[in-house]
């Protein structure tokens, strides 16, 4: 069976992967969904110094003490950065990437350019995760929802999480 990191993003927590986490784990898989620092539950551990870094080696550590490999490391949101860092602090634990309505931002790029962009030909969020998609010679699933999957269409987005990579 597979292991299953789940990261939530902003003004998020652990919490909202709930009704996937209960789909993998009666599915037999290994699931994790931390709340990270300064979020939810742990909102009282908020301070200065907070970044996308920190955030991804909380991850990266729970890959190591956990000792999980083959992970299969899922980001929703501002959680696809997270990923995207821990993955390169922990590589050879992924077993691959799953971004769910995240941001994986390429090289030069900042969040600012592409959830602020002003004009009607530029990058809105739907088309930088389909040019990102491109570029990394992904696969691109769309569900007919909103920016949170896990909570509006869990079933759909587990059996996407579960499916064979293609």
């Amino acid at each position: 069976m597979a292991t299953y990191v789940l990261v939530h993003g902003a003004y998020q927590g652990g919490w909202i992967w709930k009704p996937v986490v209960e789909r993998l784990r009666t599915a037999g898989h290994q699931v994790h969904a931390p709340t990270l620092d300064g979020c939810a539950e742990r909102h009282h551990l908020v301070r200065p110094g907070i970044t996308v870094a920190t955030h991804a080696q909380e991850i990266a550590q729970l890959l190591f003490y956990e000792d999980l490999a083959r992970v299969v490391l899922v980001g929703t949101s501002s959680g696809g950065m997270v990923i995207c860092k821990a993955a390169e602090l922990a590589r050879d634990r992924i077993g691959r990437l799953v971004f769910v309505d995240a941001l994986a931002l390429m090289p030069g790029e900042r969040v600012g350019d592409i959830v602020k962009r002003v004009s009607a030909n530029e990058t809105t969020a739907e088309t930088h995760q389909r040019r990102t998609a491109e570029r990394l010679k992904a696969t691109w699933h769309e569900l007919d929802t909103g920016h949170y999957p896990m909570l509006s269409q869990p079933e759909e987005l587990t059996r996407l999480l579960l499916g064979p990579v293609s």
